[in-house]
């Protein structure tokens, strides 16, 4: 028999009743019941029950280990009685008499529970990851991670794409956020910098004629953490095709992303073929360009309604409307409590009246409303009896934000959201540039290596503000998975692009010398995007927070805690790195691990 298990703890079942077994793994679980101890043993493969009964070595052995021992059983298999057997395990008909217990690994007292989730904060779960991964929730997610990355690249290369790598230590890039650096030792005062994308090399292997890459790359950026986003590194499956258009790289994704959640799904279904929404629509429609097309609710804009409005409050305004159906009959308790979640938005308020029987309006505003504001409402909303509307009013941006939250929020509350669904779009016609708030200064507003629409001559011609790119965003449940482009290939308009943006001639050619060389040399047509895997991951595990999905992620304030990163380097290594430390203003006091 082998030195530690014939089979592991979730493989045995009513067919091996009588069978000499080995067994290793954690002590899950232990029961007393009258002397007969009843413990659940744990592996990476499942869970079995052990017996042990009374005035046996194996009870003396197995009363005294604490919780998370490791262990190695002998023992026989014998079969459940009928009142005995649990449902809910796959080894449940069957029990471990145990003969012979060795302890493999001893545990001290775990500081938090591991089979039951006992609402432990985050900070201690990464303290004490390698124990936080053992829970049955947190396991099963790092295996889905697994299996999809396993089932991604299966798929892809059955799209025809082939799997490439591409460098770590590279040069900054401006990909909108801040690189890590790393300095050269043997380069004095020199740094590389962590790849935030593989983006300018993934351009540069379709320039040299491999056609279809693809990549689970990771990627550093260092940015402050969100729900789907986790500081400091994160993994995209990096795509990029030669010789197409938009509608060329969103087929393969659009197959690739609808088999992927239809087997990772758990019974959810994927709406098909995706949405196509430009991004102005989006932004009117939906207060968002990642919108969760699961709220059945669209916003309309009604600012003409209100433009010469005697409605002071709404009056040379941006108003939006949303208006809900089935609501008209809610009590004043419904419209209050949305009125609250407005607010926690960043609204002052939130402004609705109700449809009657003969479309009059009634509630807060209607007696701020004339006959011919109401006519135009019920004309631009579509109203009917029964309508319940909401209004916001202010700045576009502003607008957009609070009430596409409200939009989410009413359709909930209101029974206008689908559950249970993936609901995928594309965002598309993006804006090439936008300007800056604080310094009036014109910018790339999503990807610098972009073709626009219209190629030079629009450069040339257009107001930049109206420049739209063969840029776009593929989302899922108001999730952006990925931002995506179709290239700019050509020199010149590198150049000009660049050269809206503010960067001269000679900067362009000193960051960019080597796309700039490859383009002269002859480019093809080119266009990819970059899925996020851990918000792929995080999807389908239907998981709130990203870290949920990572085995090893930092925390919030970008630390590992269980490895005791970002850490102080020694004088001498700083020196042979041509270093040297600047304090800056004292800070927070880190969270310290407890012992």
């Amino acid at each position: 028999m082998h030195r530690y298990r014939s089979h592991n703890c979730g493989e045995l079942r009513a067919a091996d009743v009588d069978t000499d077994v080995r067994l290793s793994g954690w002590l899950h679980n232990r029961r007393d019941l009258g002397g007969i101890l009843f413990i659940d043993l744990r592996d990476h493969y499942g869970l079995v029950q052990l017996v042990a009964r009374p005035g046996t070595p194996a009870n003396e052995a197995l009363s005294s280990l604490t919780k998370e021992t490791v262990v190695r059983i002998d023992g026989k298999v014998s079969a459940r009685g009928a009142d005995n057997v649990n449902p809910d395990l796959p080894t449940g008909e069957i029990e471990i008499e145990v003969s012979e217990v060795e302890v493999l690994g001893a545990a001290e007292q775990i500081p938090f529970t591991i089979n039951a989730d006992d609402g432990v904060n985050e900070e201690r779960r990464l303290e004490y990851r390698f124990l936080d991964l053992r829970r049955e929730r947190m396991h099963r997610n790092i295996m889905l991670r697994t299996a999809v990355i396993s089932a991604i690249r299966h798929k892809m290369v059955a799209l025809g794409f082939n799997e490439m790598a591409t460098p770590i230590l590279s040069a900054t890039s401006p990909e909108g956020a801040r690189d890590f650096l790393v300095p050269s030792r043997v380069h004095a005062g020199k740094f590389y910098a962590l790849p935030q994308a593989p983006q300018q090399f993934k351009q540069l292997l379709m320039i040299a004629g491999f056609d279809r890459y693809f990549q689970i790359a990771p990627c550093f950026r260092d940015e402050d953490a969100r729900a789907d986003r986790s500081p400091g590194e994160f993994y995209q499956l990096d795509i990029e095709m030669s010789f197409v258009e938009q509608e060329d790289v969103f087929q393969p994704v659009e197959k690739l992303m609808t088999e992927l959640f239809t087997e990772f799904g758990n019974g959810r279904t994927v709406t098909s073929p995706f949405a196509r929404i430009p991004f102005r629509e989006a932004m009117l429609k939906y207060g968002s360009d990642k919108p969760d097309l699961r709220a059945e609710l669209e916003l309309v804009d009604v600012s003409d309604v209100f433009a010469g409005s005697g409605f002071k409050a709404f009056a040379g305004k941006h108003v939006r409307a949303l208006a809900v159906p089935d609501t008209g009959d809610k009590p004043r308790k419904f419209f209050d409590q949305m009125g609250d979640f407005a607010v926690q938005q960043g609204a002052k308020g939130l402004a609705w009246v109700r449809v009657g029987e003969n479309n009059e309006l009634t509630g807060p505003i209607a007696k701020f409303l004339t006959e011919d504001d109401i006519k135009s409402l019920v004309d631009a909303l579509d109203l009917k009896p029964g309508h319940a509307v909401f209004f916001g009013a202010g700045e576009f941006e502003e607008v957009s934000k609070i009430m596409g939250a409200v939009r989410v929020e009413a359709a909930k509350r209101a029974g206008h959201f689908v559950e249970d669904e993936f609901r995928f779009c594309w965002i598309v016609d993006f804006p090439m540039f936008e300007k800056d708030p604080d310094t009036g200064k014109i910018e790339f507003s999503h990807n610098p290596f972009s073709m626009p629409q219209g190629g030079l001559e629009a450069l040339e011609t257009q107001d930049p503000l109206d420049i739209l790119a063969w840029q776009y965003d593929i989302v899922c449940n108001g999730t952006e998975l990925s931002s995506g482009a179709i290239r700019n290939h050509e020199p010149e308009v590198m150049y000009k692009a660049f050269g809206i943006a503010g960067y001269d001639k000679e900067t362009v050619e000193a960051e960019f010398g080597g796309m700039l060389r490859a383009f002269k040399f002859g480019a093809p047509p080119h266009g990819g995007i970059a899925p996020g895997v851990d918000r792929i991951v995080m999807l389908l595990a239907d998981e709130p927070n990203i870290r949920e999905t990572i085995a090893f992620p930092l925390n919030g304030n970008a630390q590992d805690l269980l490895m005791g990163a970002p850490s102080e380097v020694d004088e001498a290594r700083l020196k042979e790195l041509h270093l040297s430390i600047r304090k800056g203003p004292a800070k927070p006091t880190p969270y310290k691990p407890t012992k």
